[in-house]
């Protein structure tokens, strides 16, 4: 699953999820078939959970709190069993680590175009002098104006968004030489190590994530 808000772009593989605040503007995308839970939360409980969107990782107990409290009435006692799963819920979400599968998104009409192209083919080598080409600026101005607006310089942005798209795939089922290519890696121990470095675990790791879409 993708989602865009107005400032970063966030994909949510199998076993985590993204917490939102209240009042988010965001865009949904599914890249398969995905079956889903969501907790909607009052600001107040919100806010006690943080003020930044995150994607974070599901622990077994915060999996089986979560399809508990959906199997709840909407209703419930004040200090009732309801009560009491949302609670551990909130607590839950609050000491998760965010993971890094958010993507900063810059707003500058020029920088919006070089992202397009670079999410529509991650692999794309072109150097930043060419890209200067693509947005009509220099690549002194383009590196520049990337790192003021994302906080990451043009090749950490590139490599994390390439990654990501890696990830994905790995989930889908892609295998890592396919996942690797996709990430514009020509070897793939090169590809791993990166991806490890960035995610915590290897890619065929992540490929285990994938879902039994047959249950």
């Amino acid at each position: 699953m993708r989602v865009e808000t107005q400032n970063s772009n966030y994909v949510v593989p199998p076993t985590t999820a993204l917490f939102l605040p209240a009042d988010a503007r965001h865009a949904v995308k599914m890249d398969g078939p995905v079956a889903m839970r969501e907790l909607f939360l009052r600001e107040d409980a919100a806010s006690r959970v943080g003020l930044q969107p995150k994607v974070i990782a599901v622990s077994a107990l915060l999996r089986e709190v979560i399809i508990a409290a959906c199997a709840e009435p909407v209703e419930w006692a004040p200090k009732g069993r309801g009560y009491h799963l949302a609670e551990l819920s909130l607590d839950e979400i609050a000491r998760a680590t965010p993971l890094p599968l958010g993507l900063p998104l810059p707003h500058d009409a020029r920088l919006r175009r070089v992202v397009s192209a670079i999410r529509d083919r991650p692999n794309d080598n072109r150097s930043m002098e060419e890209w200067g080409d693509v947005a009509n600026a220099s690549s002194r101005t383009l590196a520049r104006i990337f790192r003021a607006e994302t906080g990451l310089s043009f090749r950490q942005w590139r490599q994390q968004a390439r990654l990501t798209e890696a990830l994905s795939a790995l989930t889908m089922g892609a295998p890592p030489s396919k996942a690797a290519s996709i990430a514009g890696f020509e070897s793939i121990p090169a590809f791993g190590a990166a991806f490890r470095t960035l995610f915590g675990i290897t890619p065929r790791q992540a490929r285990q994530l994938r879902p039994d879409i047959r249950r």
